[in-house]
């Protein structure tokens, strides 16, 4: 297991292989849809700073109030390849060095990874409550009122939170790697071999 403290350059995030499972521990950002959205169509002057050399995950948590403070109840991944009109230009945009969610991403997003030093990595769906685990401290949260929990960005402290690295600085994909295989797999049972 590989530690990641973040912020993290991104020379640390290019020595990162396709395959590589990484124990992340630092300030990472939540953000979906409507969180993508408004980070290509703005500034996101409220969160850029936090972006830079950190991760933004994929997730609709479900959280807690107690008092004034919040916590995750769950924190499973969201289905990635959505914001894959969006997250090239966010990696390149903020300096983001890590996506976390599930399913993997695009051609479009792998291209910004090698460009711009960012991985893509993939969080383990139905463990929700015990990646919440992972999440030790809800520091903020951005556009709650506008966007409801799951879509709001929630400034979170993680340790050691469990992730694969799927998507690589250096161009490898294991999502591609299994689409390729499982095509094969088909066009031969098909053919009756």
């Amino acid at each position: 297991m590989i530690k990641i403290q973040l912020p993290v350059s991104a020379d640390e995030i290019r020595k990162l292989k396709a395959g590589d499972e990484v124990a992340i521990t630092g300030v990472m950002i939540t953000g979906r849809d409507t969180a993508h959205k408004y980070l290509v169509e703005t500034d996101g002057e409220d969160v850029k700073d936090l972006l830079k050399d950190s991760m933004i995950y994929h997730c609709g948590p479900v959280v807690k109030k107690e008092g004034d403070k919040y916590s995750f109840v769950a924190a499973g991944p969201t289905t990635s390849i959505r914001e894959e009109p969006y997250e090239a230009d966010v990696i390149e945009k903020y300096g983001v060095r890590g996506v976390i969610g599930k399913g993997g991403m695009g051609a479009r997003t792998l291209e910004a990874c090698g460009e711009f030093g960012s991985v893509y990595l993939a969080a383990v769906g139905g463990l929700a409550t015990i990646l919440a685990h992972s999440v030790v401290e809800v520091i903020d949260v951005h556009k709650l009122d506008e966007w409801g929990a799951p879509e709001a960005m929630w400034v979170i402290k993680v340790e050691d939170f469990p992730a694969v690295v799927t998507m690589d600085a250096h161009g490898k994909s294991i999502h591609d790697d299994i689409a390729a295989l499982s095509k094969a797999n088909y066009d031969r049972l098909i053919a009756g071999e």
